[in-house]
């Protein structure tokens, strides 16, 4: 959370979020605890993937965008390690 440039409430704001329009994308169903997980965990995974590619997202905008892609990677993998 700190290369993004958030805090900790912000990042459970914005992983929130995240977490929650990666669900409607997906058409998955968590509740919001998880929501949120998804979206911090996808967030420092997205960014981690992204950074390889010399590709930085920071800011509030940056953390959501990031968030929002982790968690929809983390939603595909946790649905395909359950088939």
């Amino acid at each position: 959370m700190g290369t993004a440039g958030v805090g900790w409430i912000a990042a459970i704001i914005i992983g929130g979020l995240a977490g929650w329009l990666a669900e409607m994308f997906m058409k998955s169903d968590t509740g919001i605890v998880m929501n949120i997980v998804l979206g911090i965990v996808g967030a420092v995974l997205a960014n981690a993937i992204l950074s390889v590619f010399g590709i930085v997202l920071t800011g509030w905008i940056g953390y959501l965008i990031a968030g929002f892609i982790g968690a929809c990677i983390l939603v595909g993998v946790g649905r395909a390690i359950r088939r």
